[in-house]
């Protein structure tokens, strides 16, 4: 009925509270006290909760209320890093750590990369698209990956769906060898010979840029890029800027701070669940989202593939609790 995520959230919300859930707002979860029980801060003062498995359980559908001080099954799905203004902050990972939880490292997933732009090309061309290119590189085990689509420049580097698809082999690459050349292919509907052809066409008293951009389909931003990574001699001779504009090298340096990423890689390790996503060495506690050590290629297989670790994690806790 709605494609805009507040509609969204608010429908499931309304089934969820129909289906007895009780939501309690304004709760921090802060850790274990000494005694195992979970330490909550609340509008009303520090609450604890203990997880139990020696009492019947209660009635399907009752939710926690002010007075309950123990519960069955807990399932953290808290997220990853990459929202902390939102609370997706991770500080739940040194908490986990202190139990013996073992956490890969959380890193930017789904994010942009940094290149050192001169500041011409940034006042320039900073948030403008550059639209059906294929971008390609060797990973630092010899790996080719390549993908077309559309990205963004921006003042620190390249933005967008193009290379979010790439995101996870560039930043292991980059922690590799330190860098990325990626290759950038600014026309992929012409292959080399035409294009050397129309670069060698003689241009009479046209600048280049006028001659690129009628005999090869340039457009300024691409125009701008093949300057800003070639150097004055190179860009003159059209052999060498005939194959540039087939594989003009673009060097990445480092993706962005995990704060500005879509989503975050690492997370809860496996190892330390069983087969419900119960962590092995805290019975009755289960991990869920984000926050297990996966990740997506995109926003959207990211938000499916949470959806059903959901579902997953709630099979688990029936199959736990036996009900």
């Amino acid at each position: 009925a709605d494609m805009k995520a507040a509609p969204l959230l608010r429908a499931w919300l309304h089934r969820l509270r129909g289906n007895g859930v009780v939501f309690h707002m304004r709760h921090r979860w802060t850790g274990w006290d000494d005694a195992g029980g979970l330490c909550f801060d609340t509008p009303e003062g520090e609450r604890t909760l203990r997880v139990v498995s020696d009492h019947p359980l209660p009635p399907a559908g009752e939710g926690i209320n002010a007075t309950t001080s123990s519960v069955h099954a807990v399932v953290l799905a808290l997220g990853g890093g990459s929202w902390p203004q939102l609370g997706s902050n991770a500080a739940w990972v040194s908490v986990l750590q202190q139990r013996k939880v073992e956490v890969a490292p959380l890193q930017p997933s789904n994010c942009g990369f940094e290149v050192a732009w001169s500041e011409h090309f940034k006042n320039k061309f900073s948030g403008q698209p550059l639209k059906a290119v294929v971008a390609g590189f060797t990973d630092a085990e010899g790996v080719a990956h390549r993908r077309q689509g559309d990205c963004v420049v921006t003042e620190y580097g390249l933005e967008g769906g193009l290379i979010y698809a790439l995101s996870a082999p560039l930043r292991d690459t980059i922690a590799a060898q330190g860098y990325v050349e990626l290759s950038v292919d600014l026309t992929p509907g012409r292959d080399l010979a035409r294009v050397s052809a129309e670069v060698a066409y003689p241009r009479g008293s046209r600048s280049l840029s006028s001659h690129l951009q009628s005999r090869a389909g340039l457009n300024a931003l691409q125009t701008g890029l093949l300057r800003e990574c070639l150097s004055a001699a190179d860009f003159s001779d059209p052999a060498i800027l005939a194959r540039a504009i087939k594989a003009l090298p673009v060097r990445l340096i480092a993706p962005r701070p995990m704060a500005g990423a879509i989503s975050t890689a690492g997370g809860v390790k496996f190892e330390m669940l069983d087969q419900n996503l119960m962590l092995k060495n805290l019975p009755g506690i289960f991990c869920a989202g984000e926050m297990l050590d996966w990740e997506a290629p995109t926003g959207g297989y990211l938000l499916t593939a949470c959806f059903a670790s959901g579902k997953s994690v709630g099979d688990g806790v029936l199959r736990y609790l036996k009900y």
